[in-house]
């Protein structure tokens, strides 16, 4: 489906949502143009906060490759590593996963131009003062708070008719139609991985995505200019993600995204064409905590500017979340509450990023 004025026509039915507000911040990009050796006493974190001690790259090669054209035909083999990498990791790479290298590219390309434009033309799409989508930063919540050397463009993809078009940049020629092209192979990967989410969470196949009613599917590209002093700075601070799962394009030379493993820091290093992905907040609560959403971080680099683009899959806003019962038994009691999944989101959201605190408040008190 093209992107057309029917699809304004449609959101003008249903009102679309919004997610969060943000406190202004300055650009980090502009900033490190305007003086590249500087680094704000705003953004400078502590030797605890960087945690360099803890830095373990050598698992790295641990983490697992999956092959997706074998996990959707419900090899049993690719399954049970499934299981074991979510078990043990939270996150995996896939290959084999459909989405073309070209079409890949172009995506890293055109995003790559969106962010080399003028400040003054990039914030045509500035994010609202009530909401998320469009161009600049998340999770600010007060003056004091330290900041991410980062800067980033949210869109909300599917269902269409909650798109704000109005934050869609239509320079360079051509973005909207990457992203929609982009985002639909996305959709198609992210639902087929939840199908075998639902198999190894013992139940049918489609019944995982029938539990969301209507899947929704958020972008987020986040731009990590070159710092100077790395070390002293992080790009995007530690948190989970309050997703179902998350799927993540990573630049193919740059390591960037770090998860935590037994208190230490190890490194996702990139496979070039495959895909990171990594399960949420709603699989933890629907699992009782079998499979755990992992917190996770991006660094900074002094040479080079990094991208990600991630993708992330929800449910709506009045989908009730809560422990599967076959999940619950005498040696696995219920750990968390059943919540309205909008309510969970918006708490997420409406708070810097700390961790694991928003699934913590999820539990159920002892």
């Amino acid at each position: 489906m093209s992107l057309t004025a029917d699809y304004e026509l449609i959101s003008k039915m249903e009102e679309a949502p919004t997610f969060a507000p943000c406190v202004p911040v300055p650009n980090v990009q502009e900033m490190v143009r305007k003086n590249p050796l500087q680094v704000p006493e705003r953004y400078v974190r502590s030797e605890e906060e960087v945690e360099k001690g803890n830095y373990k790259p050598h698992l790295s090669s641990e983490i697992a490759v999956i092959d997706f054209t074998l996990l959707s035909e419900g090899n049993k083999d690719e399954l049970l590593k499934l299981d074991i990498a979510l078990k043990e990791w939270g996150f995996f790479q896939i290959v084999n996963h459909g989405v073309a290298k070209e079409l890949m590219q172009r995506m890293k390309d055109i995003t790559a131009e969106f962010f080399e434009l003028a400040v003054e033309e990039k914030e045509k799409w500035k994010m609202p003062p009530d909401d998320i989508q469009g161009y600049g930063h998340t999770s600010v919540v007060s003056e004091e708070q330290i900041l991410d050397w980062c800067d980033q463009l949210i869109l909300l993809v599917y269902p269409t008719r909650y798109r704000k078009l109005q934050f869609w940049p239509d320079t360079p020629e051509g973005f909207k139609d990457i992203i929609e092209a982009y985002s639909s192979e996305i959709k198609r990967v992210g639902e087929e991985l939840i199908c075998s989410l639902s198999v190894i969470l013992g139940l049918e196949k489609q019944d995982l995505l029938e539990l969301h009613e209507e899947l929704l599917q958020g972008i987020r590209v986040n731009y990590y200019p070159p710092c100077n002093t790395p070390e002293q700075v992080i790009g995007l601070t530690p948190h989970s993600d309050a997703s179902t799962i998350s799927l993540v394009m990573q630049d193919d030379d740059i390591t960037g995204l770090e998860i935590r493993y037994k208190g230490n820091w190890v490194p996702v290093t990139p496979i070039r064409d495959a895909l990171v992905v990594n399960v949420g907040d709603v699989i933890e609560i629907l699992s009782n905590g079998k499979y755990k959403s992992i917190e996770h971080r991006a660094m900074t680099n002094k040479n080079r500017r990094r991208t990600s683009h991630v993708a992330f899959l929800f449910p709506r806003d009045d989908v009730e979340v809560g422990p599967f019962d076959h999940m619950i038994d005498d040696q696995n009691p219920k750990l968390y509450q059943k919540v309205k999944y909008g309510d969970y989101l918006r708490f997420s959201l409406n708070r810097k990023l700390e961790g694991k605190t928003q699934t913590d408040a999820a539990k159920i008190k002892k």
